[in-house]
């Protein structure tokens, strides 16, 4: 099983549609599993119709995914976006704000980082390096 983290804590997935690989995509499909090597120009071609989009990482290491998250969001993908694999609660702010809407964990993860690490980051607007420089410079006037 699998437990998706939002903004809010731990919740059910919600989405029941399933997942097509990339690989395999027709015409009428509605959600992708994507690779985190995928190339962004060839995904952008193909979205149409596509309201769901679930990146994997294959390591906590690899950052491809936050890559490829921002790349889609810069090229107009307004669709759900969705983290699925080896992302740490360390690494949820850097996933909201390069685009991701949410991060699907294995249950095994979400037993050793709890829900309450990841609330703790789910402030990711307000605690970035450029808020945290303008708070700076408030302070400092």
């Amino acid at each position: 099983m699998t437990v998706l983290v939002t903004d809010t804590g731990f919740a059910k997935d919600d989405w029941s549609h399933g997942f097509v690989p990339k690989s395999e995509a027709a015409n009428d499909v509605t959600a992708l599993d994507v690779a985190s090597d995928a190339d962004v120009t060839d995904l952008v071609a193909n979205l149409s119709g596509v309201v769901m989009i679930r990146i994997d990482f294959p390591s906590f290491a690899d950052g491809r995914g936050f890559t490829l998250a921002r790349q889609l969001r810069l090229a107009g993908f307004t669709g759900r976006l969705r983290a699925h694999g080896h992302v740490i609660s360390d690494q949820y702010a850097m996933a909201r704000r390069s685009g991701f809407d949410e991060v699907e964990i294995s249950d095994e993860l979400a037993e050793r980082q709890p829900q309450e690490d990841w609330v703790f980051r789910a402030d990711w607007q307000s605690h970035d390096y450029q808020a945290r420089m303008r708070q700076r410079g408030k302070n400092s006037a």
